[in-house]
């Protein structure tokens, strides 16, 4: 596990933000209209201060812009950040977005130890009170996090640094919903923090081995039960593809099964697939220009699914959640499979290997076969699959194919609802020649043309007993550009659809949430 913490503590508040003493408090203006709630009631004690500072351009029109004052007169705190909320009427989802993402900048960058937000009370349309607060929450407690090698001397001033703490104003009286939605928010930025850091861990630590330790402590930790199953056990149940997949690598693969401690085998449980490929050929020496082809992320769609299974046993979900990692490396070697040779999947279909750059489809055709013993109510994988998906698609959303289209639209509106968007790409009959060898059942390569709908087309052929959907991560997983970094995508897609799946509210006992980032 990352060898550093950083806690920070949310709680919920009501009250006049005027009068909440504090080292930062936080105030949302819109670039249009007049100043409004805790705004306008600061503004009236600063003598129109920040009228003043809205009339002369002072604070930029774009949502999320900031400008930090000291030591203002008739403010409560010694720092008042303002943050632009965009033009009024135009407020959206994404400007909110933003404006919450600043806020947990500046907060995480700042020298103080406590803050008071007021975001929340801004209405968005369309959008309760109790998605604004759960929203708040993600986005505050996810500013916090930050990646420093665990030995680093950066590391060992983070776990020294106090715990912080954030008072979320609220323009209500404190409701169990609203504590409960906190808690949501919470939980899946923890979610978030696990995929990250295993994303941004160099591949030599991130190897399978290290995927099956962190299930296991996750396992003692919040009482699921981890089966590791080896090449033995793999080669029992005929995944040819699965083992073909890291044949050429010094790092055995793994099979992580995590499901809730005492399952009922009568009750159908929603599967998560997670690829952990934690390196390959491809990317030892990428193409020019292939963004997503640094390693460290080719393992993000298992720390997803890791992630998404911390969020659901945080909040202590009603719902049996069952997690399959699919673990390996692959690396070239004298025992590793040639384009043209035959593996035997564990479904009996035939497969005709293509290039070194098809082993995440290899990987994930097995665990999908492997999935049908739980008789699952559906299947969702998650994979750093193909660089077609990041040309087609860029890093703004996941690629997403179904075999059922009520399974998919859930999967669209969850993502629309959390801001980790999804965007559905067709799986028509007219595909599935193209990945076709002529010897074998399918070729694990369609060629260049349409690559993201061919290799989930070929997926497809192994996920016919359930409702199924794949989600291409390819683009999203991590940013690009010279500060390469995990985004922790798509966990708030997975925990929003498992959070409406449980459809009852989280727990919670009393009006406070902490959580520790890891």
């Amino acid at each position: 596990m990352p060898s550093w913490r950083h806690s920070l503590e949310i709680m919920p508040v009501v009250g006049d933000a005027e009068r909440l003493r504090t080292e930062l408090l936080v105030i949302g203006l819109f670039s249009t209209g007049p100043v409004s709630g805790s705004a306008a009631r600061l503004d009236a004690s600063t003598a129109g201060r920040l009228s003043q500072i809205m009339a002369h351009g002072e604070l930029a029109e774009m949502p999320g812009a900031t400008v930090l004052l000291h030591h203002l007169p008739g403010s409560p705190a010694p720092r008042t950040l303002l943050v632009s909320l965009g033009q009024r009427e135009a407020f959206s989802d994404s400007a909110y977005w933003r404006a919450l993402a600043a806020t947990a900048k500046a907060i995480a960058e700042g020298a103080v130890s406590e803050a008071v937000v007021t975001l929340a009370e801004n209405e968005v349309p369309g959008r309760s009170l109790s998605w604004r607060v759960r929203q708040a929450g993600q986005h505050l407690a996810s500013g916090s996090y930050n990646f420093f090698p665990p030995a680093s001397a950066q590391a060992r001033k983070a776990r020294s640094r106090p715990m912080r703490s954030i008072m979320l104003l609220l323009p209500q009286t404190l409701t169990l919903e609203l504590v409960l939605a906190l808690r949501q928010g919470i939980a899946v930025a923890e979610g978030v923090a696990l995929a990250k850091e295993l994303g941004n861990l160099p591949s030599d630590v991130c190897t399978p081995d290290f995927l099956a330790r962190t299930a296991r402590d996750m396992g003692e930790e919040f009482g699921f039960a981890v089966e590791v199953l080896e090449r033995q056990a793999l080669e029992a149940l005929g995944m040819e593809a699965f083992l073909q997949a890291g044949t050429g690598a010094a790092n055995p693969c793994k099979l992580i099964v995590m499901q809730p401690q005492g399952r009922k085998a009568s009750r159908k449980p929603i599967v998560l697939v997670g690829k952990g490929m934690s390196a390959g050929p491809a990317h030892l020496s990428p193409p020019p220009g292939a963004e997503g082809a640094d390693a460290r992320f080719n393992m993000s769609g298992a720390g997803s699914v890791l992630g998404a299974l911390r969020t659901v046993a945080r909040l202590g979900l009603p719902l049996d959640v069952v997690g399959l990692i699919a673990a390996a490396e692959n690396m070239p070697g004298g025992h590793g499979g040639r384009p043209g040779d035959v593996v035997t999947s564990m479904s009996g279909q035939t497969i005709e290997m293509g290039s070194d750059d098809t082993e995440g489809r290899l990987l994930l055709c097995d665990v999908l076969t492997y999935a049908e013993r739980f008789k699952p109510a559906c299947v969702i994988d998650v994979a750093t699959l193909t660089e077609a998906c990041v040309a087609a698609l860029g890093s703004h959303a996941s690629g997403l194919f179904a075999n059922d289209e009520t399974l998919a639209a859930e999967l669209l509106h969850c993502g629309g609802m959390s801001g980790d968007r999804a965007w559905q790409l067709p799986l028509w009959d007219d595909y599935f020649g193209q990945p076709g060898g002529s010897l074998p059942d399918a070729g694990s390569l369609g060629g260049r043309a349409a690559g993201a709908i061919t290799a989930a087309c070929f997926l497809s052929r192994f996920a016919r007993a359930y409702p199924w959907a794949h989600l291409d991560i390819a683009g999203t997983a991590s940013t690009a550009g010279a500060a390469k970094a995990s985004t922790g995508r798509p966990v708030p897609l997975l925990a929003e659809f498992l959070i409406g799946r449980a459809g009852v509210a989280t727990q919670g006992r009393a009006p406070r949430a902490n959580m520790e980032l890891h």
